[in-house]
């Protein structure tokens, strides 16, 4: 029987990750960083020469919002903005040093998040899951 429950338990999975986020970055003395910070930051530990634009598509969020969350970053020194060479119109986000230190802390952090959201799953239900997650995502 379907008890209508799934939004409501995705939500409180959210807090609860982010809760677990936040009180790692404590642990570690981390300042300036929140979860939504991370879907930019790992993927510019993947990317380099990344414009807002490719960042606001990739993590799924307006310019706007990208653009206050990359002012933040760069308020606390973990990002920089850099102009193009040829083309001034071009501005690319990039890790500073202090945010290149980070990869580790974050690694960490992913890796416990994965076991706590697959611990005890084999993989082909860890595979469902997923594929679940993603048609219900369609849907909106």
């Amino acid at each position: 029987m379907i008890n209508g429950d799934a939004a409501s338990l995705i939500s409180q999975i959210r807090d609860a990750v982010n809760k677990l986020i936040m009180s790692e970055f404590e642990r570690r003395h981390i300042k300036g960083i929140v979860p939504s910070h991370g879907d930019i930051l790992v993927y510019l530990y993947k990317h380099t020469n990344v414009t807002m634009k490719e960042l606001a598509e990739h993590i799924h969020r307006s310019k706007p919002t990208v653009t206050v969350l990359i002012n933040k970053l760069e308020e606390y020194g973990y990002v920089v903005r850099e102009k193009d060479g040829s083309d001034n119109r071009i501005t690319y986000i990039k890790l500073t040093q202090k945010g290149t230190e980070l990869y580790p802390i974050f690694n960490d952090i992913s890796v416990e998040i994965r076991e706590r959201m697959y611990g005890g799953f084999s993989e082909q239900e860890g595979e469902q899951l997923e594929q679940l997650l993603q048609n219900l995502l369609r849907r909106f």
